[in-house]
């Protein structure tokens, strides 16, 4: 049993990693400010309502716990949003972390998980992407994620403040017994959008660009669920625990899907037929990302357990039909 905190553990991925500590028998801490998350999500630790930018905040929430480790998972995370806004991604996502980073070395917390992105590599130059791919981000908030990474190992060789980043490549999915899902205000992710179109709330879905150079003209991405990625999580706790070091693992099931597989395959698992419009691409998005996870495979020991895109938005489908009654 370890004492946690969760920074962003009231959003998507930091509300399923809170309540898989809380089930494994950790104490967890919830730090959010719920400007994207819920805090009804984060009902399986104890909330902390507060925000990074406050470093006084940070303090009091050091000084009134003690902690073994940090995950953090908070940031701001939209590729089209950081291209018109890059100033929130840069102070959101680094200066931020800066903050968490300090209030750690004071309190001898040193030990951290941080939730990483595949877009710091940018445009792929191999069909599966390894950890050591060259990193070229192509959009702000691939940079700010990959600027925070580099200041990570800074940490590391002069405070001794051990790390894992976590690569994710497109996070999905939800809770299979429908406690936990996909609640973003506006929504943005591919798998949610599609379901509620095909639910009804919403008219159609819109496939940004069909001239990519993919078998059928539309995006290519690697989506992985997001129970793997809690697993995962608890894998790189191990991790630091056993290694005392730091290092960083893709996140993937090495399989691509493109926008208009996952389309036909929502509709195959809902039964419902999913209009479809079209757009112009949106920048900053990469043709194609998928992962080579082999190094987490073989270093962490981890396995996805729904590596199966139908599962994947079974499980979806089912929390969007609570959220569409």
């Amino acid at each position: 049993m370890a004492d946690l905190l969760v920074v962003g553990g009231a959003g998507y991925i930091g509300s399923h990693m809170v309540k898989w500590l809380a089930d494994a028998g950790h104490r967890v801490v919830v730090f959010d400010n719920l400007s994207t998350g819920h805090a009804d999500a984060a009902r399986f630790g104890a909330l902390v309502v507060g925000d990074l930018a406050n470093p006084d905040q940070l303090r009091a929430l050091f000084a009134a716990h003690r902690f073994d480790a940090v995950l953090h998972l908070a940031a701001a995370s939209l590729v089209t949003e950081s291209v018109q806004n890059p100033a929130k991604y840069y102070r959101n996502n680094v200066s931020n972390t800066l903050n968490l980073l300090d209030a750690m070395r004071e309190h001898g917390v040193m030990k951290l998980v941080f939730s990483s992105t595949a877009a710091i590599y940018g445009e792929p130059q191999t069909e599966r992407i390894r950890e050591d791919h060259p990193q070229r981000p192509i959009n702000p908030y691939g940079r700010s994620k990959w600027m925070v990474e580099q200041i990570l190992a800074d940490y590391d060789t002069a405070y001794g403040i051990h790390s894992v980043c976590l690569r994710y490549f497109n996070a999905a999915g939800a809770e299979p017994d429908g406690l936990l899902g996909e609640r973003h205000q506006p929504e943005t992710h591919l798998i949610p959008l599609v379901l509620q179109a095909a639910s009804g709330r919403r008219p159609h879905i819109t496939v940004f660009g069909r001239d990519y150079d993919t078998p059928d003209g539309s995006c290519l991405r690697d989506y992985i669920h997001v129970q793997d990625l809690c697993s995962a999580h608890a894998l790189a706790l191990d991790f630091l625990t056993r290694e005392q070091r730091s290092t960083a693992f893709n996140l993937g099931n090495g399989d691509g899907f493109s926008v208009l597989e996952v389309i036909e395959v929502a509709r195959s698992v809902t039964g419902h037929e999913i209009p479809v419009m079209y757009a112009e691409r949106r920048s900053g998005d990469p043709a194609r990302l998928i992962a080579d996870a082999s190094r987490a495979h073989q270093l962490l020991g981890w396995q996805p357990r729904y590596p199966n895109l139908a599962d994947l938005i079974a499980h979806a489908w089912q929390f969007e039909q609570q959220q569409a009654a």
